[in-house]
């Protein structure tokens, strides 16, 4: 529920993507809307604010990263970072020798208090860090909890036919709208059958499971930042809270309560 069209970022710094270490820090904070454009990194970033939401295309679909969750971009993925609220931006570059801690694809994590804090603390530090000392328990117990961290299906595939584009800019700007392919095949300009064709062809779902999944992710940006579950059911178009819990429960498990959670899970 954020606008398509924001200011651009200033070129992310080099540095922690060439120092010298296995893993580097980098911490930003940015404006409501401000955008850093299609980009990749020569590696692996862990993706993580302290506060705002971000969203992030990448790999055909929009990830939408509350606040106190985690993206994982592989290296050499191209992707972009939309910020929703004041985003206060806490970064991982990881070197390719150590990437294995991660997962083979761009995932949503969730970030637990011991990882926010050590997240933290290498943000606080020196770029070269002594590998034997403070600085190396540190990139090693980040590691550790970077592999064991849970997923969470926070991605939403993305059309390209620029009619399906359009409606899908219509849905994240007002997800409440309770329209059908019919509705939308008149606005969009195309028929039903083809709409319905090629949303399944370039995303993989159904209109009606990918609506679901925007309403959800949209929802868990709206709870992350401190909307009570029974506003957001109502601003994603659910007709009562009870419906939003459920089908909630049957994506995530868990209640849309336990979004604002320290641990960063759902459940």
């Amino acid at each position: 529920m954020s606008p398509d069209r924001h200011p651009s970022l200033p070129s992310l710094p080099v540095q922690a993507e060439l120092v010298n270490r296995p893993l580097a820090a980098f911490a930003q904070d940015y404006l409501d809307g401000m955008a850093t454009g299609a980009h990749s990194h020569s590696r692996a970033q862990l993706l993580y604010a302290t506060s705002g939401v971000m969203r992030i295309l990448a790999a055909g679909a929009l990830h939408v990263v509350p606040t106190g969750r985690a993206l994982w971009v592989p290296a050499g993925l191209l992707h972009e970072v939309t910020m929703q609220g004041a985003v206060a931006m806490r970064a991982l570059f990881l070197r390719a020798d150590v990437t294995g801690s991660g997962p083979a694809g761009v995932t949503v994590m969730a970030v637990s208090p011991l990882l926010r804090e050590l997240v933290l603390a290498a943000c606080s530090g020196p770029l070269e860090w002594d590998e034997s000392g403070r600085g190396g328990h540190l990139a090693a117990l980040i590691l550790d909890e970077i592999a064991c961290a849970p997923t969470l299906p926070l991605g939403v595939p993305q059309p390209r036919d620029p009619r399906l584009v359009r409606l899908a800019q219509a849905m994240r700007a007002d997800p409440a709208r309770d329209r059908t392919l019919e509705d939308w095949a008149e606005e969009v300009g195309a028929s039903p059958r083809t709409l319905t064709r090629r949303f399944r062809e370039e995303t993989g779902l159904g209109f009606a499971v990918w609506r679901q999944q925007t309403r959800l992710a949209e929802a868990a940006a709206l709870l992350a930042q401190g909307m009570t579950p029974a506003r957001a059911a109502a601003a994603v178009g659910y007709a009562s809270a009870s419906a939003f819990g459920a089908a909630w429960r049957a994506a995530f498990g868990g209640t849309p309560a336990r979004m604002g959670r320290d641990d960063g899970r759902f459940a």
